[in-house]
């Protein structure tokens, strides 16, 4: 038996290294190699490079012909660490501010448990992908063959959650977490000296006007019963103190559940802004692209991870509602039935995307413990 107490040291020491030295999307060179490293340590069979810097690893015992995928994330973001951490980054301006650290750690821990305890009869996939923050890494992973050369039948995430206590596990059938469209609004006219804005055509008037007109989209124009936002995140001009912009560039991201209302809301966006330009007489261009698609749990499976879950945490919940965040994670479920559930990071936790923030080492055991759990349950031993 593993002896858990070590394991959990390991899996400190593995996750405070990953955190000193964080890698952007698709450059996870260094991440996927450490990955690869402890893998093969283990016995297992790696291939490397999936999707760019994607790493699989394969492990098999019995007779089944039953495969499940475990997947974690690799990528940091581009914030500013906070001082404070001896772990705390090494690479000015990367740091991993949404755990994913946390999450490779007590994934290869999953793996150690289950490379050295068996209790399971089939094939699983340990699947640690690059570029999450992207929305691009599962695609990527997708793309490059992995179903056709690591084929899974079922695929399993977690992903640390601050403020819920270490030890709870939460998820729900149906959806967990909204699609996400981004968009980049450019108003162009002729901008000229702020003391003269009668002689061009300025547009921070008309960007300003057009930031509050988007407002109405999910207020006025949705079904209330449809979950929405649209929120203007950036509002980019050429001007200057004493020169009124000729171009304005609107920056944000719009979240919802179903096609229908993602399609909706650019049709209004679109309408919305020609509106504007045209009573400003300034010229309008909308970008508007789909970055993440909603993450939708099998019902059955979300079921299959609590019960998994109980008897390794201290609580298990059921979500009330869906969250208006976005995951990666929602491309490997196009393809798979699945679930993905949330751990808790503590109380005390600095929120994801903070400079302040770090994963809860203590954690990590949870959370491998509930990879195990999920990987025996769905790929039980035969009796006798």
């Amino acid at each position: 038996m593993t002896d858990m107490d070590a394991l959990e040291r390991e899996m400190t020491g593995w996750r405070r290294a990953l955190h000193r030295d964080p890698e952007f999307g698709f450059e996870e060179v260094r991440t996927a190699g450490f990955v690869a490293e402890v893998l093969r340590g283990l016995g297992l069979e790696v291939a490397e490079g999936i999707g760019g810097t994607g790493v699989v690893g394969t492990l098999r015992r019995g007779s089944s012909n039953r495969a499940i995928g475990l997947r974690a994330d690799m990528d940091a973001l581009r914030i500013t660490e906070a001082p404070g951490a001896d772990w705390a980054s090494a690479t000015p301006g990367l740091m991993h501010a949404c755990g994913h650290d946390g999450h490779t750690a007590m994934l290869l821990g999953a793996a150690k448990m289950l490379a050295e305890e068996g209790g399971f009869d089939g094939t699983i996939r340990f699947i640690f992908q690059p570029a999450e923050e992207w929305g691009r890494g599962a695609l990527a992973m997708l793309d490059d063959g992995l179903m056709e050369r690591f084929p899974f039948d079922e695929v399993f995430g977690l992903h640390n959650m601050p403020g819920l206590p270490v030890g709870t596990l939460e998820t729900r059938g149906g959806a967990l977490m909204s699609a996400e469209d981004i968009f980049e609004i450019t108003l162009t006219g002729e901008g000229g000296h702020a003391a003269r804005p009668h002689v061009g055509r300025e547009v921070m008037v008309p960007a300003c006007a057009l930031v509050l007109e988007l407002q109405p989209i999910v207020a006025r124009r949705l079904d209330p019963a449809d979950i929405a936002v649209v929120s203007v995140t950036e509002l980019r001009t050429d001007g200057t103190r004493n020169a009124l912009p000729g171009e304005a560039r609107i920056l944000g991201d719009a979240r919802s559940f179903r096609p229908e209302v993602s399609a909706q809301i650019e049709t209004e966006m679109r309408a919305i802004t020609a509106g504007v330009a045209a009573a400003h007489g300034v010229a309008a261009e909308v970008a508007y692209t789909r970055e993440f698609i909603p993450l939708v749990n099998d019902g059955e499976l979300a079921g299959e991870m609590l019960r998994a879950a109980g008897p390794v945490s201290r609580e298990v919940r059921e979500m009330p509602a869906p969250m208006t965040a976005s995951e990666d994670f929602a491309q490997f479920l196009a393809h798979v039935p699945g679930c993905f559930a949330f751990i808790g990071n503590g109380e005390a936790s600095a929120p994801l995307h903070s400079p302040k923030y770090d994963f809860n080492d203590a954690a990590l055991l949870h959370g491998a413990k509930v990879h195990a759990a999920i990987a025996r349950r769905r790929l039980p031993e035969a009796e006798g």
